[in-house]
């Protein structure tokens, strides 16, 4: 199904609306989507990363304002 808004036309008012639609029907409860192999290879490869020193967590707050700073 290929779907188009037409954006280019719509208020921002209507872009939220329909955002708004969009996610109520994705946070409903529905069938649960199957997580991709690729996505477990990367956790073990971090994690293991974490194990062997080569990265560090952060917390979530600094991590957070880095990324705002990165993108204002």
């Amino acid at each position: 199904m290929n779907t188009v808004l037409p954006l280019k036309k719509m208020s921002k008012l209507e872009k939220l609306a329909a955002m708004e639609e969009l996610w109520a029907d994705l946070s409903s409860p529905q069938e649960e989507l199957e997580m991709p192999a690729w996505h477990g290879d990367v956790l073990k490869e971090r994690e293991k990363a974490l194990k062997e020193g080569k990265e560090s967590l952060i917390p979530w707050e600094e991590a957070k304002a880095i990324l705002r700073a990165k993108t204002s």
